[in-house]
């Protein structure tokens, strides 16, 4: 699988985030950079990563419904995270609704929110996109 960067108004970006009920009002605010995973020649999803010196919120990771439940969630997830610390980072947090088995499986635990570094409280996924309900994760790169 490799990882490509892709600019936040990919149409295809916007598709899928959108198709996955995922927030794509900020996609073009600063501090914020998207990839498109392809396997065998195939999109096979996308995602995107906001650094804050040594944090990063990965944010909007879907995978297509076609490439679902084979693993390949797994590996665009450890190849964001390679992304992540390429770009300094230190420690990876995350917000999910439904997705909290999987991303514990991936070494992330339950944080309670106040107890997260204030850049990423003042994200716009923290404060407003996602819902109060979602649940915010972390783990060490």
């Amino acid at each position: 699988m490799i990882v490509e960067a892709i600019e936040a108004n990919n149409p295809e970006l916007r598709l899928a985030l959108g198709g996955a009920a995922t927030p794509v009002d900020d996609l073009d605010d600063a501090h914020r950079t998207f990839f498109r995973f392809v396997d065998e020649g195939q999109t096979i999803g996308f995602a995107g990563l906001e650094t804050y010196g040594p944090n990063a919120l990965l944010r909007s990771l879907v995978i297509l419904p076609e490439a679902r439940s084979i693993g390949l969630g797994r590996r665009a997830t450890g190849l964001l995270l390679e992304q992540a610390r390429a770009a300094g980072a230190a420690h990876a947090y995350l917000l999910t609704i439904d997705a909290v088995p999987f991303f514990a499986d991936m070494g992330f635990e339950v944080v309670v929110r106040l107890d997260a570094p204030a850049e990423i409280l003042a994200t716009r996924q923290a404060e407003s996109l996602c819902s109060s309900t979602a649940v915010l994760m972390a783990r060490p790169i």
